[in-house]
């Protein structure tokens, strides 16, 4: 491996990427810099985690090619990857906390992701509903005045519609959060190439 070239581990983490369209552990490999055996391991446990899908089989000779294409255009890792340090709500809440509102978003990841997965293998689409928007507070009063209001509109709206007993009715998550918008400072101007004298003959 040359000074220039990435690691073996960073090659394979970009195969998903390279899924983007159909390819096989033949094509990837000449593109990845891999041996195809150890692409194809990879592709086995990408496929076995959904992470890519079987598009066709190509015989050729005695061999057959296994054509793979990522299953989306990118990827979220949910926290069950790593169970045992996973953040639970259940622990701790506390509407105030930073840390619990990581802990509702990483829930939101892990559950939508099962539902995503569960809503594709059955063919079906997932009722879902999301909205993303940015307020400026003049103060951090009217932010928590704020807060308090869109509170109690909530309990209002969850009381009008919950329904416990309602006949083919399903549960829904609710979850609301309002941090900080982060503002990133433009960069320094490049100063500008100075300006070249004429050549001109006059």
């Amino acid at each position: 491996m040359t000074g220039g070239d990435p690691p073996p581990g960073s090659r394979c983490a970009r195969l998903p990427a390279a899924l983007a369209a159909p390819g096989s552990a033949t094509t990837l490999a000449a593109t990845a810099g891999l041996s195809r055996q150890k692409v194809n391991y990879h592709l086995c446990a990408l496929e076995r985690h959904g992470l890519i899908e079987l598009v066709e089989e190509r015989r050729k000779g005695n061999v057959t090619e296994r054509i793979m294409q990522a299953t989306a255009a990118s990827y979220v890792i949910s926290p069950a990857a790593l169970p045992a340090v996973a953040p639970d709500p259940a622990r701790a809440p506390d509407p105030l906390s930073a840390r619990w509102l990581l802990a509702l978003a990483a829930r939101l990841v892990r559950e939508v992701g099962e539902l995503i997965h569960g809503a594709r293998a059955a063919d079906q689409r997932l009722a879902t509903f999301a909205v993303d928007g940015e307020s400026r507070f003049a103060s951090a009063a009217d932010r928590a005045a704020f807060a308090e209001e869109l509170s109690a509109s909530v309990r209002h709206l969850a009381a009008k519609y919950h329904d416990e007993h309602a006949s083919g009715g399903r549960p829904h998550r609710l979850v609301i959060a309002l941090h900080p918008s982060i503002t990133r400072r433009p960069g320094p101007t490049p100063p500008s190439a100075p300006d070249q004298p004429s050549t001109e003959e006059k």
